[in-house]
């Protein structure tokens, strides 16, 4: 519908100046004079000729009359052509002035046909002005609400997609239906929300399987450990060396197997290793963007940074305000404070909620992979963000710490100060 407005605006506009242009172009100057009125003057002239102090303008023409010096007898007002050769250059109209058959001078009628067309030109440059003001208004109008429709929801959607490539599915996408771009971002949204379930059941899968090796790693130790004690028995009664042999071979393939088995509780995450971190100089300024940007429920007062530059990823960097935000929206649901301040070599960025924190116990294992605390009972999550958010940290030379503040979970964010490298 705005589109249609805006067109049928810009047509009609187009379509005035169009007709105010073919008005012009086809209307004729009249420079004739009214005959009447130039017989009517000569006429007068002629009778008061010899007493032009007393002669009287009936007409509402301009003239002047010249004897045949080029004297000026008489003038209706200043600014008139004096002369005959300037009458001639300014297309007024000169008639012979004669008494008894004799010219005793001439009378100068003003032409006002230039005038007129002066006039006319200024009506058209005013009125094309006034109409290209108008189509340069209705541009500019349509070119802001492009931006508010396409433009900033594009923009909007190509961050979000960022943040989904890198792994963020907690922050959903902001919805208007009323852009042109609606269906879109609400289809890209139920996507992330798609992407977050499977990550979940992936991670579950995960834990699930880590179970399992946990007991087949427990049920495979027991026999084992059996087996081992039984060699070492048979080790320690026997007198044959072919038989000590066997049971010295028995015994250290089961160290051997024992060991295996124990390598199984300490496998670390291998794709952890394929989320590239890639740390450059960036402004400070982009840091309160970042903080912003995870803050989409407004729930901070995001401080300014102090102008500087820093060695961080900013796409891994904004991943860790992400999960930091989502995780005080999931489980302390509050208001939060964020200060920021240079210290040292590092720019500290502390963020706290009011959730009342979590056990002692609890704080030192938040940072590993699978670990959450009581308070997330009946919420869903990976217990993943924080873990490769500690990651992500070292990787930029920063450091993630978490602690109890005085109203709830404290976390901070120390990024390291570009050229302390």
């Amino acid at each position: 519908m705005k589109k249609q407005l805006f067109l049928i605006g810009f047509l009609l506009v187009l379509a005035a100046e169009i007709v105010a242009l073919i008005v012009f172009a086809v209307q004729t100057p009249d420079f004739s004079q009214d005959a009447v009125a130039v017989n009517e003057i000569v006429q007068s002239v002629t009778e008061d000729f010899n007493g032009m102090e007393g002669h009287k303008n009936t007409t509402g023409f301009d003239y002047v009359v010249i004897d045949t010096d080029g004297d000026i007898l008489y003038k209706t007002k200043s600014g008139l052509s004096e002369s005959v050769n300037a009458a001639i250059a300014h297309r007024d109209t000169v008639l012979d002035i004669t008494l008894d058959g004799i010219s005793v001078g001439k009378v100068i009628i003003f032409n006002e046909g230039a005038q007129m067309l002066q006039s006319q030109k200024q009506t058209a440059i005013i009125v094309f002005s006034v109409a290209v003001a108008v189509q340069g208004g209705i541009c500019i109008a349509y070119s802001v609400y492009m931006h508010f429709t396409m433009i900033r929801p594009f923009r909007k959607l190509k961050g979000f997609a960022e943040r989904v490539a890198g792994g963020n599915l907690d922050i959903p996408l902001e919805m208007d239906r009323q852009n042109l771009f609606g269906a879109f971002t609400e289809s890209f949204d139920i996507m992330r929300s798609e992407l977050k379930k499977a990550r979940i059941a992936e991670a579950q899968a995960q834990q699930s399987k880590k179970e399992l090796v946990a007991k087949l790693s427990h049920d495979i130790k027991t026999p084992i450990a059996s087996v081992k004690a039984v060699s070492e028995v048979g080790l320690a009664v026997t007198d044959r060396e072919k038989d000590k042999a066997n049971y010295a071979q028995i015994i250290g393939k089961a160290d051997q197997i024992n060991a295996l088995v124990t390598n199984l509780f300490s496998a670390t995450l291998e794709e952890l290793q394929q989320l590239t971190v890639t740390p450059a100089n960036i402004e400070s300024g982009k840091v309160k963007s970042m903080l912003e940007n995870a803050d989409y429920l407004h729930r901070a007062t995001i401080p300014d940074i102090s102008e500087c530059l820093i060695y961080a990823d900013s796409l891994r960097l904004q991943q860790v305000f992400d999960n930091i935000f989502a995780n005080s929206y999931k489980y302390a649901r509050t208001e939060i404070i964020v200060t920021a301040q240079k210290a040292d070599n590092y720019i500290v960025i502390r963020i706290e909620d009011y959730g009342g924190g979590v056990s002692a116990e609890e704080l030192p294992v938040l940072k590993e992979k699978f670990k959450r605390g009581s308070n997330a009972e009946n919420t869903e999550g990976a217990g993943l963000g924080l873990f490769i958010s500690d990651y992500f940290m070292k990787e930029m030379q920063g450091e993630l710490k978490i602690e109890n503040g005085e109203h709830g979970i404290k976390v901070t964010v120390k990024l390291l100060l570009s050229g302390k490298i």
